[in-house]
């Protein structure tokens, strides 16, 4: 079985033929629709091919495609918490 607990480790796996192929399939699977989005009433196109149960911890369903849910960028980001605080470019001081 694999292992996915490294940066270098999930880097292989997510550029594997077999991810990319099972990737286009739940895409198709799922209309390219954002999944989070359709259940909240809202349409956004899926970018990511998201896994339920993270590989880190179930690698052994890692190529189920039934642990797979297509996903807009910004419900990825925020399943995943990275969402980066942007700095205001404005000073709120005021004079």
């Amino acid at each position: 079985m694999n292992n996915y607990k490294t940066k270098e480790q999930k880097l292989k796996f997510y550029k594997s033929k077999a991810w990319k192929q099972l990737r286009l399939v739940a895409l198709e699977r799922d209309n390219n629709e954002c999944q989070q989005c359709k259940a909240n009433g809202v349409y956004h196109k899926a970018e990511d091919v998201d896994h339920v149960k993270e590989i880190e911890n179930y690698p052994q369903l890692a190529l189920d495609i039934n642990n797979l849910r297509c996903l807009c960028k910004r419900c990825h980001n925020a399943k995943h918490d990275r969402f980066v605080k942007r700095e205001s470019k404005w000073n709120d001081e005021r004079w």
